[in-house]
């Protein structure tokens, strides 16, 4: 028994070296995705905003998310567990004037990068693992996570870091892709699309959603809201495939090779639209809850 948790140790550390060297390498490439560097897939809300317009979408996500942490206008602060270069924070702060914004990332590109675009703004990116950040217990007002918990598996030792730096009351919302059922229980075409996707964009695995809310529940968060929003995020999804000829044609014609980071990056997108296509086992949420 002892063994098999080593090698699963051994291979939780593997795939954090792993996303550290492929954010490092292929954050740029997410210009391309998204003029603010939104690096999240986009909510698409009718007559609001377009299914053709790809940046909308992203920043409309940012909207979603941050409109379910029902953030005060008096003095207010927030954490962004995962944070990339700061897209989401920088929406935050545009939008709200009285906030104070954190964010962590293991990237140390994604640091500088991040901290850079935030300069004169009031927000900070940290180089700490959000499973274990430095902050003191009942810090912030509000955190959230957007397709960064994946990375760790959407584990308890993530969902409990959470609340310990967040205030009694603070809210924590989630903006991710889950399995509908335990991975076991995937039929072959679900089970390989989604060990190819957690392969090409170092997740270790994506959480079922109900154990996710299990976690929750016994952590100590309250009003737990599941929102399944899959159709919402569908539209930018299915830019996929489109952005991915368009960054490989501008790469040829530039005369530049595909750093084997970004053909990761392509690799994953694509199994990321292949796996929504299995829809009795991949889902799209927002969740939301209060400590």
């Amino acid at each position: 028994m002892k063994s098999i948790t080593l090698n699963h140790q051994e291979k939780v550390e593997k795939t954090k070296i792993e996303m550290i060297d492929f954010y490092n390498e292929a954050t740029e490439d997410y210009e391309f995705w998204s003029k603010d560097l939104n690096m999240h897939f986009g909510y698409y809300s009718p007559f609001k905003n377009s299914p053709f317009a790809r940046n909308t979408m992203l920043n409309e996500m940012n909207n979603q998310v941050l409109k379910r942490l029902n953030i005060p206008k008096d003095k207010s602060n927030l954490i962004d567990l995962g944070c990339g270069v700061g897209g989401t924070m920088r929406y935050a702060l545009k939008n709200n004037k009285n906030l104070t914004t954190f964010g962590v990332t293991l990237s140390s590109f994604q640091v500088e990068k991040g901290n850079s675009l935030l300069k004169d703004k009031n927000g900070t990116i940290l180089n700490e693992n959000y499973n274990n950040t430095s902050f003191k217990t009942n810090t912030f007002n509000s955190a959230l996570a957007i397709e960064s918990l994946c990375h760790s598996g959407h584990k308890k030792e993530s969902l409990q870091e959470a609340y310990r730096v967040l205030n009694p009351g603070g809210r924590f919302v989630i903006a991710d892709a889950f399995l509908k059922k335990e991975e076991s229980e995937l039929c072959y075409g679900a089970h390989y699309s989604h060990r190819r996707l957690c392969d090409h964009w170092s997740l270790t695995n994506l959480g079922a959603i109900n154990n996710v809310k299990k976690d929750l529940e016994n952590i100590g968060f309250k009003n737990i809201k599941i929102e399944d929003i899959s159709f919402r995020v569908a539209p930018s999804v299915l830019h996929v495939p489109f952005t991915i000829v368009s960054f490989i044609l501008k790469k040829i014609f530039s005369f530049k090779t595909l750093k084997r980071e970004s053909l990761h990056n392509l690799k994953g997108s694509f199994y990321a639209l292949l796996s929504g296509l299995h829809m009795k086992s991949f889902g799209y949420y927002i969740i939301s809850c209060t400590k």
